[in-house]
């Protein structure tokens, strides 16, 4: 198209995005759910967080999102690490627990720490720690970067926790639709 016909080319209004309408829409989006834990020098904290994603197999790298005002900034720094905690079906109420801000968050919450000193959920379906290597603000919330150095199982073969529509809940799995981590697939069928 030339500049001439661009010009004349009428560009619609953008209407602006409104926040909780971008929230509904992408919340249609089913997550699974983490408590991101950290602490320097023995102390735990966390928080839980559903912005999670792997990034590279070589290295070894995930990411996070969280939010600038949270709690976990600062000891996140301190620690230089941090730890993603992926929940079980069965976890739904520590989500909410790590989702409220609460001093003593790991008091009575079963937690050991890694080789490198960070706080992780004993019974967690699974958790990664990480070292931070990077942080990219984004908006109102920073992009987490960490590089793989501790991974464990403690959970494997439970369901795993998810966020769908503005709620908590169990992978609810039919026999043969997924298959366990390790297992084979069920063979599909053909009609």
């Amino acid at each position: 198209m030339s500049a001439a016909a661009r010009s004349l080319t009428r560009t619609p209004e953008r209407q602006p995005i409104e926040p909780l309408s971008l929230r509904r829409v992408c919340g249609l989006f089913t997550t699974g759910v983490t408590v991101i834990s950290t602490g320097p020098s023995g102390r735990a904290e966390g928080t839980t967080v559903n912005s999670f994603t792997s990034v590279s197999l070589d290295p070894p790298l995930v990411l996070f999102c969280l939010h600038q005002q949270s709690r976990l900034h600062g000891l996140l720094q301190e620690s230089g690490g941090f730890t993603v905690n992926f929940l079980s079906g069965r976890q739904q109420p520590l989500a909410r627990h790590f989702a409220g801000k609460r001093p003593d968050a790991f008091a009575d919450v079963p937690h050991h720490f890694t080789a490198d000193g960070l706080p992780a959920l004993s019974e967690a379906l699974a958790y990664i720690a990480c070292t931070t290597v990077d942080v990219h603000a984004a908006g109102d919330h920073d992009i987490v970067v960490g590089e793989v150095v501790e991974l464990a199982l403690p959970g494997h073969g439970e369901d795993p926790l998810i966020f769908f529509d503005g709620s908590l809940g169990p992978l609810q799995t039919a026999a043969g639709r997924f298959s366990r981590a390790g297992e084979p697939a069920a063979p599909a069928r053909v009609s």
